[in-house]
């Protein structure tokens, strides 16, 4: 079992606009030409930020017409929120505001011997990050730039820590690159 961060970011690092359009992958590949059909089967949970909870709301229809469904998953789905939200009928989602270690154990539970999947939000990644709970980053980087926008992970990490296992070259438009988070880190002093 891990817990993997699995997104698709810029080539300046970004995974979404600063209004949270993601425009800007569409036109680099559809999801059956890449890994993701394979990752989700190895899913057992996902850990969800807002905005993009969010954004699948706002976008059901398109949602419905490529996956069939205005939610496109099964598993049991946390969402990490400060907001009240309005829920999906059908979907198994739970709502979190709080540190992400202190609902872990349940979202774990929830995955059995499947993978958490972290779903968009650089923040909450950096939060599993932080909490030493993240194992593996995904990171699917396309051949477009958009200057500014939501960080693929705000965070400082500075190496050893992570450590590439793979890259995977998807078309002319896309890679994907596997890292491997180490467990024991030696934290930076500001001295």
């Amino acid at each position: 079992m891990k817990t993997q961060y699995y997104v698709a970011s810029t080539l300046d690092g970004f995974i979404a606009t600063e209004t949270d359009s993601l425009d800007w992958l569409f036109p680099l590949g559809s999801l059956e030409a890449s890994s993701y059909p394979t990752f989700i089967t190895d899913v057992g949970a996902l850990a969800m930020g807002s905005s993009t909870y969010e954004w699948i709301l706002r976008n059901a229809d398109s949602v419905a017409a490529e996956t069939g469904s205005p939610w496109p998953y099964t598993q049991p789905t946390w969402i990490f929120t400060s907001r009240n939200l309005p829920v999906v009928q059908g979907a198994d989602i739970r709502f979190f505001r709080g540190n992400v270690a202190d609902v872990f154990g349940e979202i774990r539970a929830a995955a059995k011997e499947k993978n958490v999947w972290v779903v968009g939000g650089g923040d909450l990644a950096g939060q599993f990050y932080d909490a030493g709970l993240l194992d593996e980053l995904i990171v699917q980087v396309g051949s477009v730039t958009l200057g500014k926008g939501k960080p693929l992970l705000p965070r400082r990490i500075l190496s050893p820590v992570l450590s590439l296992t793979s890259v995977q070259q998807m078309g002319t438009g896309m890679v994907e690159l596997r890292y491997q988070v180490a467990k024991e880190r030696v934290f930076e002093s500001n001295l």
